[in-house]
């Protein structure tokens, strides 16, 4: 079965769900008019459909390898990435300064969600590239922004954030990583980093590596880190790569798996690096590139949880087995096959709607440099990077059981959705980090941004009283309780907010995604047995996971080891 890229779902979406067009009536997005975004979404699902969907299953069967010092790119990956930086996609959101398109971040995190569809290893690489983008456009020194940028924004050149290490995973200030001055102005950067996604690669011209590392007088912990580019080859007058630099690529990463992504342990020996923002200030200027990360990782679980559903689709239609009601044919006719379709596509565009939603606050943010818009970005983050994936996650298994016997058959390509899906509930932070995160420090402001969005929610609710009054009850219901949830929550200690972290989560993206589909049944009638899908059969869930929520952490620590 082929991929086809759910533009249109995200079309809609844009228009209809999120506001969008707040977006493009702004100075700063006046481009962004619905017509280019239309064009945008047309061309970027035909480069996916026709293009990149038929690689997913080279880099699957025939992994990244290690040659001589040098990764070898899975089969058609040079020419599918060549295709993405050609189209400009890259760069879709970069300064048109350096020769990108400076359009929204909404319309961007519609694209590489597409992408991700298509094929997960590959969209990897630009996706990287696109937050080592940003984060040299708020931090770097102009030097540095006039030599990387035109490069990277064009495809020429890629990048790739390293930020742990062996005995250092999601502590990153136990880094041992130093960076030591050198006489040019440059610094000496050694240590080793892991899990380097795309670390090295056959395909560009050269690699840019961000490393975080410590100086000599660099204080112990997070606030005595610095931020380095440190490339591959060093660039030479012209601005080519130019000498090698002292780095190299010790080994591969043998994974479950995004096969054709190749995962690196780089080592870095002496490596010639040049700060990126001040010294000791590499943490603000890597959060910057890790909170793009978290949006497109969220991204990613909405893709590969759309093409694992497309693909059960099809075989739920082309399957036979038993006697359905009404004679219909395939085991879509079987209730509880349905019912797995039917909640699969409720929260795939749950997520969609809320990972858009998130862009276009981050767009709203930057066009009007209003606080308000900044927070609801940063509340809306870690619930579109977990919920996102974790629906990518859930969606792909649901996917393999449909397929039954089939689906755990690697031939039938189910169970590559799941294995590949599994990652991005880990990487650029794991989701327990960002329920932690949202409970923690987007709850900093007293609950305000949350509260302010509730309230917003509420006002959904009402104004659907009088098309749909008891889905609007319904929803009602669910957004007080989210409002006490919130409220009880912010009187607990810190450690009992964390243990109850992750059903907050799940149970405010609940509430999101459920307001997200009512606006969406209003918009467009055909879209209502789906609302009522999430409404009516999913919603529900919220009550046991707010009182998950607040039950503290104290049974936990009540368990020994050994009874564990």
């Amino acid at each position: 079965m082929s991929y086809r890229a759910p533009a249109d779902d995200h079309r809609f979406i844009l228009e209809q769900v999120v506001n969008f067009n707040g977006v493009a009536a702004t100075d700063r997005f006046t481009d962004a008019t619905p017509d280019t975004a239309s064009a945008i979404l047309t061309e970027a699902a035909r480069l996916c459909d026709e293009v990149i969907a038929p690689l997913n299953r080279n880099g699957d069967l025939t992994p990244a390898r290690l040659e001589n010092g040098v990764v070898r790119a899975s089969p058609g990956y040079a020419e599918g990435y060549r295709a993405i930086a050609e189209g400009g996609w890259v760069g879709l959101a970069a300064n048109p300064e350096f020769g990108g398109m400076g359009l929204p971040m909404a319309l961007n995190t519609a694209v590489n969600e597409m992408l991700a569809g298509a094929c997960l290893a590959l969209q990897l690489k630009p996706l990287l590239t696109q937050g080592q983008i940003e984060a040299l456009e708020h931090h770097a020194s102009d030097e540095l922004k006039a030599l990387y940028l035109p490069k990277l924004i064009s495809g020429q050149w890629s990048g790739t954030m390293n930020l742990t290490e062996p005995h250092a995973g999601s502590d990153v200030g136990a880094l041992n990583s130093t960076a030591k001055p050198n006489d040019d102005g440059s610094y000496a950067v050694t240590g080793q980093k892991i899990f380097i996604t795309w670390g090295d690669s056959d395909i560009v011209e050269n690699v840019c590596h961000l490393v975080l590392a410590r100086l000599p007088d660099g204080a112990p912990g997070t606030r005595g880190i610095s931020l380095f580019m440190v490339p591959k080859y060093l660039p030479d007058a012209n601005g080519n790569p130019g000498e090698a630099n002292s780095l190299k690529v010790v080994s591969l990463e043998h994974k479950l798996g995004i096969h054709g992504s190749p995962t690196c342990v780089m080592q870095f020996d002496g490596a010639k690096g040049w700060l990126v923002g001040g010294p000791h200030k590499g943490m603000a200027a890597m959060f910057t590139m890790m909170n793009n990360a978290r949006l497109g990782v969220g991204a990613q679980g909405v893709g590969v949880a759309e093409a694992a559903l497309q693909q059960a689709l099809q075989y739920a239609q082309d399957r036979v087995q038993g006697k359905t009601p009404e004679g219909v044919p395939g085991i879509i006719g079987h209730a509880d096959v349905r019912r797995m379709l039917a909640e699969s596509r409720a929260e795939v565009f749950a997520a969609r709607a809320i990972s858009l939603a998130c862009a276009v606050a981050i767009d709203m943010g930057t066009a009007t440099d209003d606080p308000a818009w900044k927070a609801r970005a940063a509340l809306l983050t870690p619930i579109a990077k977990a919920y996102g994936t974790d629906i990518g996650c859930k969606v792909a298994d649901t996917g393999v059981q449909i397929h039954g016997g089939m689906g755990f058959i690697e031939e039938t390509g189910a169970a590559q959705f799941l294995r590949d899906a599994r990652i991005t509930a880990i990487y650029e932070g794991t989701n327990g980090i960002q329920a932690m995160d949202l409970v923690g420090r987007k709850l900093m402001d007293g609950g305000e941004a949350a509260l302010r969005m509730i309230a917003e929610l509420e006002a959904t609710a009402s104004g659907a009283r009088a098309a749909q009054p008891e889905l609007a009850e319904d929803l009602w219901q669910a957004i007080e309780a989210l409002r006490e949830t919130t409220d009880s929550l912010l009187a607990l200690e810190m450690n009992d907010r964390f243990a109850g972290a992750v059903p907050y989560l799940r149970g405010f993206a609940l509430v999101l995604g459920s307001a997200f589909h009512l606006k969406a049944a209003l918009a467009e009638a055909s879209r209502l047995p789906l609302a009522r899908v999430m409404i009516r059969r999913l919603l529900p869930e919220h009550q046991a996971l707010f009182a998950r929520s607040l039950q503290g952490a104290a049974d936990f620590y009540a368990l020994s080891p050994e009874a564990l």
